[in-house]
């Protein structure tokens, strides 16, 4: 029998239990590869509603996680960073979106960038609910570690994803409200620069970010048990 190594962290009652056998590890696997995809299919999809086609036509609405997924940041950093504890994150391929044929502008712009993180919590929160109303998600199975990790990995998704730094989803919620000067500088670190310090946060300050993201996780999870009258 695989011996199954856990450590837990307790977040607001949820014995959250990290299996490190291989079934635990291919459940990860599916649910990054699942959440990932519908988190940059929502943006191909809202692009293309509002006017840009780009997406469309390098095959982005397509479910097929050939099309969206990166090698090193949609599975080599969520998976290390699961084996070495604390929340989920990562990216993917970036979906290719020219902001000239957007209606709304840079709120437009907006509005495709929040689609990702809106996507990964109503996946959250439909794992919680479901797993909650049929007692899944509590129990110590494969299943209920299913439900949870689905509930935690989409939770950090959404979380790191709305960091307002260039290239990350929330730096286009930032950019369509902020001053000329902010957005003026936010122009000039996208691309390498601003991928340089998304790894420098990562890498230098993880630590904290954990700890950031985990405090935000359970503020959401209060309010999941909050809607179902269990907070």
């Amino acid at each position: 029998m695989t011996k199954i190594w856990q450590f837990s962290v307790d977040f607001n009652g949820f014995w959250y239990n990290k299996r490190m056998d291989i079934a635990g590890i291919v459940i990860i696997f599916i649910i990054i590869i699942f959440s990932m995809v519908l988190h940059e299919m929502a943006h191909a999809y809202v692009a293309y509603f509002l006017g840009d086609t780009t997406a469309k036509d390098e095959g982005r609405l397509s479910p097929n996680p050939l099309v969206h997924i990166d090698p090193y940041m949609s599975v080599l950093v969520p998976v290390l960073l699961y084996v070495m504890g604390g929340p989920i994150f990562g990216g993917a391929k970036p979906v290719p979106i020219d902001s000239r044929n957007l209606k709304g502008g840079a709120w437009g712009m907006a509005l495709v960038a929040v689609a990702g993180p809106a996507m990964n919590f109503i996946l959250a929160l439909l794992a919680f609910l479901i797993g909650h109303f049929t007692g899944l998600v509590y129990e110590t199975s494969y299943i209920g570690f299913f439900f949870r990790e689905m509930i935690f990995a989409n939770l950090g998704f959404m979380t790191f994803n709305l960091i307002p730094i260039p290239p990350l989803d929330g730096s286009r919620i930032l950019y369509a409200i902020a001053p000329d000067g902010v957005r003026n500088f936010m122009e000039k670190i996208e691309g390498a620069i601003g991928l340089f310090l998304v790894l420098v946060l990562v890498v230098v300050f993880g630590s904290y970010l954990s700890e950031f993201m985990a405090n935000i996780i359970n503020g959401i999870l209060d309010f999941f048990l909050m809607i179902v009258g269990a907070a």
